[in-house]
């Protein structure tokens, strides 16, 4: 089952919309494999944000996401990284459509809610940043079968 990191960054977790934002991924058929709150600290957050390193919004990235609290979500399921960027959105609120949780509730880039991976290898990369290998946990729903065919 594909797995993807999710992180409902400090805006979303000091707006009140981290619910929301769960429900709406929930809701979708994915499954939440783990999920935690945590204050990143600057290593954790260098860590995560490498690739973008020695870029001029570098500083401002590691500055923003230690600011305050976010949770972090490891989602489980079919296409689940392409799955969760459509609901996403863009990483432009302003570009993203409505009905994605960056174009309901995001109105600038700096402060667009959540962070999804980009990609299987991205999302495998970063999810080893958030979580240890035994706070992942794989498990079966009744519902499972109404959501994918097994």
């Amino acid at each position: 089952m594909e797995k993807t990191l999710i992180l409902i960054k400090p805006d979303g977790v000091q707006r009140s919309l981290s619910g929301e934002i769960l429900t709406r991924l929930e809701k979708s058929g994915l499954k939440i494999s783990a999920l935690k709150l945590l204050h990143v600290n600057e290593k954790l957050a260098k860590e995560h944000y490498a690739e973008h390193e020695g870029k001029p919004f570098f500083g401002d990235l590691v500055s923003y996401i230690c600011s305050a609290p976010i949770i972090a979500i490891s989602l489980s399921g079919p296409n689940a990284v392409e799955k969760s960027r459509s609901l996403i959105g863009k990483t432009n609120p302003l570009e993203s459509e409505p009905g994605t949780i960056r174009g309901d509730f995001g109105l600038e880039i700096s402060r667009n809610l959540i962070h999804g991976s980009a990609s299987i290898d991205d999302a495998n990369r970063e999810l080893k940043i958030f979580f240890s290998e035994n706070e992942i946990i794989d498990y079966d729903k009744s519902t499972d079968s109404w959501v994918m065919e097994l």
